[in-house]
């Protein structure tokens, strides 16, 4: 877990060393870096950096919306604890910038190996499909909800 807490760490120091960029009227805009090409390969590299990555509100320590702390519930069930997590109101360039990368307009979002997933209504579905299992294991991690059926 200290890994994870780590990684987001570094990634919020280092995004918040960009440029910031305004709009005419005083809104922040996305910085140069998450509004590029360059910007978009950087959260690319992000997405793929590890197995599972959350752009969520808070921390998986403590989640600042209920959506966010909705999908950490749902890993936590599954027993995904080493994951990538990325706290957007710490850096609203970052914020806006995954919501451009993943043309996906909500805060949580979810990948899979470099691939967007979806938000919390999304993960919740596959949760109750069952669906979550089986992508779960197609990245190499053993749903913990295998091993309580099989205890019961």
């Amino acid at each position: 877990m200290n890994s994870v807490f780590g990684a987001a760490a570094r990634s919020v120091r280092a995004l918040s060393a960009l440029p910031r960029l305004t709009q005419p009227g005083g809104g922040a805009a996305c910085s140069r870096l998450l509004c590029s090409a360059e910007g978009q390969k950087s959260l690319e590299e992000m997405v793929k950096k590890d197995k599972v990555v959350v752009f969520m509100k808070g921390t998986p320590a403590q989640p600042m919306c209920g959506f966010s702390n909705a999908v950490v519930q749902i890993l936590r069930m599954h027993g995904v604890d080493n994951y990538a997590a990325y706290n957007v109101l710490d850096d609203q360039d970052l914020r806006q910038g995954v919501k451009t990368f993943s043309n996906w307009p909500t805060i949580p979002q979810v990948f899979f190996n470099g691939e967007f997933v979806g938000g919390c209504d999304i993960l919740l579905q596959m949760h109750q499909s069952g669906d979550l299992v089986e992508e779960l294991e197609k990245l190499g991690i053993r749903s913990a909800l295998l091993d309580a059926e099989k205890e019961q």
